[in-house]
């Protein structure tokens, strides 16, 4: 008899085991389905970011380009802005030169013709 109640016990253990370890998989495959649609989300995700970063590097691709060009245009007027400035500098150390030679060599000459003196009228 007591062989009959270890068997019993044996079989209802075994039952028991079997019908958690049923519900142990069946969370396990939940769980899995889970994971499954949650990489499918990421993968989409990555694959649109992907897009728009392909997009946005195009787009700064192009801004660069134009901006070359646009510099490129520009810089014969710079080049011109420059020679205009050298040649004031040029022009300002020549004048410095003119006036420090003309007060070393003394008083300026002036030829002044008497003037007559100035009559109020009224």
């Amino acid at each position: 008899m007591i062989i009959e109640y270890s068997v019993a016990a044996i079989a209802i253990a075994f039952i028991w085991m079997v019908a958690f370890l049923i519900r142990l998989l069946q969370k396990g495959m939940v769980t899995l389905g889970e994971s499954n649609r949650t990489l499918v989300e990421v993968r989409n995700a990555v694959h649109g970011l992907s897009q728009e970063s392909s997009k946005l590097i195009n787009t700064a691709n192009q801004v660069t380009v134009d901006a070359k060009h646009k510099m490129r245009t520009v810089d014969p007027l710079m080049e011109s802005v420059q020679d205009v400035g050298e040649v004031i500098h040029s022009i300002t150390n020549s004048v410095k030169q003119a006036t420090n030679s003309r007060t070393t060599a003394g008083p300026p000459r002036t030829n002044r013709t008497p003037t007559s003196p100035k009559r109020n009228i009224r």
